[in-house]
């Protein structure tokens, strides 16, 4: 699998890691670009809203913000979700790597670090960036449908979706069945599903 569409993003204090690192990448045919701390790193992000698949190597201790700290701050925008972090971390730091991973972060790599097992758990991660950006390239697609509903059309969505029948679904809104079969037609179509089962799956993918 080519990986030439993906960026991997080092964050270390530390040139020596950085140019490593870069050039261990460039031996595997992987784009990288490299960040000195976490502010810079951050400042690169400012206005970056994931859509190519990438991943994050980070040291987790620094000079200025910590590792730990820029982590949260991705986790809180969503950015490690679509860009999942690894963290790089000396043999004292291993015990906080591990909880970093308990909160989210992909994996942690100890220094000094494994070329194959580096490499592997970059292209692991740049493969769940992938399915995690078409994910939410879905859920995009489907808030934008959601939105073209009116609000009598998401009631009678929201009810179909629960499996109701329509003469049950007329009852609740106190219209007729007449009524509801021509609302459940126009919020399949503007969904672009062809059944309840459909729609609440969209639903699904909508909230996951």
């Amino acid at each position: 699998m080519s990986s030439n569409d993906a960026t991997v993003y080092i964050v270390d204090d530390d040139a020596s890691v950085r140019e490593a690192l870069a050039w261990l990448l460039r031996s595997r045919r992987l784009l990288s670009e490299a960040f000195d701390s976490a502010e810079a790193f951050d400042a690169a992000l400012a206005q970056v809203v994931p859509a190519a698949p990438a991943c994050i190597l980070l040291d987790v201790r620094m000079p200025g913000t910590s590792g730990l700290a820029l982590f949260d701050r991705l986790l809180e925008r969503g950015i490690a979700h679509a860009w999942p972090v690894i963290f790089l971390t000396g043999h004292a730091s291993v015990a906080t790597a591990v909880d970093a991973v308990k909160r989210g972060a992909f994996d942690f790599c100890e220094k000094p670090f494994s070329d194959n097992a580096l490499v592997d758990r970059i292209e692991r991660a740049l493969a769940t960036s992938r399915e995690r950006l078409a994910q939410l390239s879905v859920q995009r697609a489907l808030h934008a449908r959601l939105g073209e509903l009116t609000e009598r059309e998401r009631a009678v969505l929201r009810l179909v979706a629960a499996g109701r029948p329509n003469k049950l679904i007329a009852d609740e809104l106190g219209i007729s069945v007449r009524t509801v079969e021509v609302h459940r037609a126009r919020v399949f179509e503007k969904m672009d599903v062809k059944s309840a089962v459909e729609l609440a799956q969209a639903l699904q993918k909508i909230e996951q």
